[in-house]
C-alpha cells in the first residue's frame, strides 16, 4: 500500500515537473507577472480599491490608523517611476549583493579544489544514513546568520550529496527545505527575533502601552520545531524525492575520484589549519564584551557581526581556497586567484539576468501596493470567520502561508498584520507571543514555493547546474511536499502544544 502511495504521488509530482517546465523561460514569467501587475494596478486604481488597517508609520514608527489605496502604473508618476528606478530595483534587490559576494570565496574553495577533497574525504568517514538529517540540521541551524543559508548551504547540500554518490537535487532539496521552509525554527536566537518581536511590541502597545515582546518569547517553541523540520525534512528526501529523482550519472571527472592522494591529504590540512586561524580572528573580534563587531550594549544578535557574516563567510571559504590551491599547486599566483573568482561569477551569469527581471517585478507589485491590499483583505476575511482560540490561530497560520505566496518578506508581512491580529487576539485571550508563533509557522512554511521569495530565483540556477532542463516547475514539485508536510505537521505540533498548555518560551503566557 505505502509503495502505491508513493507512486502516485511521484506521479503527481513529474506531472507538475513536466506541466511547469514547459512554461516559458523564467525570464518570460516574470515579465509577464510585471505587464499583469501594470495591467491589474491601473484596474485597482481606477475603481478606487483601498484598505485601511492599524500599521507601522514607516516614517514616525509610530502604529497609526494607514489608508492605502493602489497605485497605478499607467499614470504620469507610475511610468516615470518604472523607468527610473529600473538600475535601483536590481542593484539593490535582497538576494544579489550577499550572491555574489559569498560566490567569490565559494568559488575559489570549489575551483581550486578544496571542496571536492572535503567532500571525498569525508565520504569515506561518514555514515551514509547521517547525511540527510545533517544537511536539513545544518540548513535549519543557518537561518542564525540570515541569508548565509542560501548563498552557501543549499548548493552545499547538493555538492555533499554528490560526494556520496547521492543525487545533487535531493541534496538541493533537503538543504532547501532546512533552510527556508524551517526558516524560524533554531535551537539558538536569530536576527529574526528581535525584528520580529519589536513588531509585535508595537502591536500589543495599542491595547497596552507597556506591553514588551522579547526576542526570546518564542524560544522554547522554535528550538523544540527544529527537530521537527529535521525529520520531515529527512523522511522527504529519502522516501519521497530521491526514488522520484532517481539515479544520477556524475561526469567521468567526479565518478574516478575515489581518494585523496597524499598532496591533497597536504593540502586538506593547511586549509583546515587556516580555517582555524580564521575563526580565531573573527572570534576576538567579537567575543570580548567591547569588540568591534559586537553591537549597542555589548549585543551579538544585533551587532555588525551579524550585518558582515555573508563577508565573513566569504572569507571562511576564501582562505582555505586559496591555501589548498597553493599547497597543491593548483593555485600558483594571486592572478590565478583572481581568475578563480572570475570563475565564479562567470556560472552566475543567468542568475543575474533572471534577478534583474525579478527585481523589477518586486519592486512594481510593491509600489502598487498589492501586496498590502492582499494581505489586509486576507486578514479581514479572517477576522469575519469569527473563530476563537486554537481554530482562530490554525486560520491565522493557513492565512499568513498564503499570503506569504505574495508577500515574501516576513518582516513586511508581520508589520502589516501585526497591528490586526496580535490586538485582536488579544481581546480574545491569546497572548501576543503565541499569535507569534502562529504567524511564523505559517510564514516559514511556503517559502520554498513561492517564485517571489528573493533567494527562489538563486535556487533554480543552482538547480541548473545538474541538468539545463531544471526550472521553475523543477524546484516546486521537489519542494511541494515538504512545504505541505511541514504546514500540516508544524501546525498539529503547534496545536498539540497550545492545548497542552507549555509556554512558547522562558517567562511566557498561552492567554493575555
Amino acid at each position: 500500500m505505502s509503495q502505491q502511495k508513493t507512486s502516485k504521488s511521484i506521479r503527481v509530482l513529474n506531472f507538475i515537473e513536466e506541466k511547469g517546465n514547459k512554461l516559458p523561460h523564467p525570464v518570460t514569467i516574470f515579465i509577464l507577472f510585471t505587464l499583469i501587475v501594470i495591467a491589474l494596478s491601473h484596474v485597482l486604481y481606477v475603481f478606487g480599491v483601498s484598505v485601511s488597517f492599524e500599521g507601522v508609520n514607516n516614517e514616525t514608527g509610530q502604529i497609526e490608523t494607514l489608508n492605502v489605496g493602489a497605485v497605478s502604473l499607467l499614470v504620469p508618476e507610475g511610468i516615470a517611476y518604472m523607468f527610473s528606478s529600473v538600475v535601483t530595483n536590481f542593484t539593490s534587490f535582497v538576494a544579489l549583493g550577499p550572491v555574489l559576494v559569498a560566490m567569490l570565496g565559494v568559488g575559489v574553495a570549489e575551483k581550486s579544489g578544496y571542496i571536492s577533497a572535503v567532500m571525498t574525504n569525508t565520504v569515506t568517514k561518514a555514515p551514509r544514513k547521517l547525511v540527510t538529517p545533517i544537511v536539513v540540521f545544518m540548513g535549519v541551524m543557518s537561518n542564525v546568520a540570515a541569508s548565509v543559508g542560501y548563498v552557501v548551504l543549499v548548493p552545499l547540500g547538493a555538492i555533499i550529496f554528490l560526494g556520496f554518490k547521492r543525487h545533487p537535487l535531493a541534496g538541493l532539496s533537503a538543504a532547501f527545505a532546512g533552510v527556508s521552509g524551517g526558516y524560524s525554527a533554531n535551537l539558538l536566537l536569530g536576527t529574526n527575533d528581535p525584528l520580529l518581536s519589536g513588531i509585535s511590541t508595537e502591536g500589543a502597545r495599542i491595547l497596552d502601552a507597556s506591553y514588551i515582546v522579547n526576542a526570546t518569547d518564542n524560544w522554547f517553541f522554535m528550538a523544540a520545531s527544529t527537530f521537527l523540520i529535521v525529520i520531515i525534512g529527512t523522511v522527504i528526501t529519502d522516501k519521497i524525492i530521491e526514488p522520484k529523482l532517481g539515479k544520477y550519472t556524475p561526469s567521468e571527472a567526479l565518478e574516478n575520484k575515489n581518494e585523496v592522494t597524499s598532496l591533497e591529504k597536504k593540502g586538506l590540512f593547511w586549509a583546515n589549519i587556516s580555517i582555524l586561524i580564521t575563526v580565531v580572528a573573527i572570534a576576538a573580534l567579537v567575543i570580548p564584551e567591547n569588540g568591534p563587531l559586537r553591537g549597542e550594549g555589548g549585543s551579538i544578535i544585533v551587532s555588525p557581526f551579524m550585518s558582515s557574516i555573508i563577508f565573513l563567510m566569504m572569507l571562511i571559504f576564501l582562505v582555505p581556497g586559496v591555501v589548498y590551491g597553493f599547497v597543491t599547486k593548483s593555485v600558483k599566483n594571486d592572478k590565478d586567484v583572481a581568475n578563480l573568482m572570475t570563475g565564479s561569477l562567470e556560472t552566475m551569469a543567468g542568475f543575474i539576468v533572471l534577478i534583474f527581471f525579478a527585481a523589477q517585478f518586486v519592486a512594481l507589485f510593491n509600489y502598487t501596493n498589492l501586496g498590502t491590499i492582499i494581505a489586509v483583505k486576507g486578514a479581514a476575511f479572517l477576522q469575519a470567520i469569527n473563530f476563537d482560540g486554537g481554530p482562530l490561530l490554525v486560520a491565522l497560520i493557513f492565512i499568513t502561508a498564503f499570503i506569504n505566496l505574495f508577500i515574501a518578506a516576513d518582516s513586511a508581512k508581520w508589520a502589516i498584520m501585526a497591528p490586526v491580529f496580535v490586538p485582536m487576539f488579544m481581546q480574545m485571550g491569546i497572548s501576543p507571543e503565541v499569535t507569534q508563533v502562529a504567524y511564523r509557522v505559517g510564514d516559514s512554511s511556503t517559502n520554498i514555493i513561492s517564485p517571489l521569495m528573493p533567494f527562489f530565483p538563486l535556487v533554480v540556477a543552482f538547480a541548473q547546474r545538474y541538468g539545463k532542463q531544471n526550472g521553475v516547475g523543477t524546484v516546486i514539485s521537489l519542494m511541494l511536499p515538504y512545504s505541505i508536510t511541514i504546514l500540516i505537521c508544524w501546525t498539529i505540533f503547534f496545536v498539540i502544544w497550545y492545548v497542552l498548555g507549555i509556554p512558547v518560551g522562558p517567562g511566557t503566557s498561552l492567554t493575555y
